[in-house]
């Protein structure tokens, strides 16, 4: 699915989030929160509101582990078990929301990289977010 290229790149691209996870993770859930705002369910006991502590903290979580996720792509399936057997099991997230979170990071980090974010870097970040979410769909059955 990945070339070696590509693969490199999410590295580099994750890597160069990592300082700044807090900022493009609650940036993206942010967006997903107004352009879908049905997302907000699942949070319903967090304080959501922009620059809140409990976005930020989860903001930096998700962008901590699609970093962690490229760095082992190999391994992604065993790398991500436990998170899908939380969201699929203890936190029963449908599927379909890891696609409209995907959509919105997209964003965001065309937004945040500009020119950076080039049409090569959109296709591979692109394919990885499917793979990260189907990897993380697996155990909702």
């Amino acid at each position: 699915m990945l070339s070696n290229t590509e693969k490199e790149l999410i590295v580099q691209i994750w890597d160069k989030m990592i300082p700044v996870a807090e900022d493009i993770g609650s940036e993206a859930l942010l967006r997903m929160f107004t352009t879908f705002p049905k997302t907000k369910t699942y949070f319903s006991h967090l304080d959501i509101s922009p620059r809140s502590d409990h976005l930020r903290c989860h903001g930096k979580k998700i962008v901590q582990a699609l970093a962690e996720g490229a760095r082992n792509i190999s391994t992604l399936t065993t790398t991500l078990a436990p998170l899908s057997r939380f969201h699929a099991y203890q936190l029963r997230i449908h599927p379909t929301n890891f696609k409209l979170l995907n959509h919105c990071i997209l964003v965001t980090l065309a937004c945040y990289m500009g020119e950076n974010f080039t049409p090569v870097a959109h296709a591979a970040i692109d394919k990885y977010l499917s793979a990260f979410s189907a990897v993380l769909a697996e155990k909702f059955r």
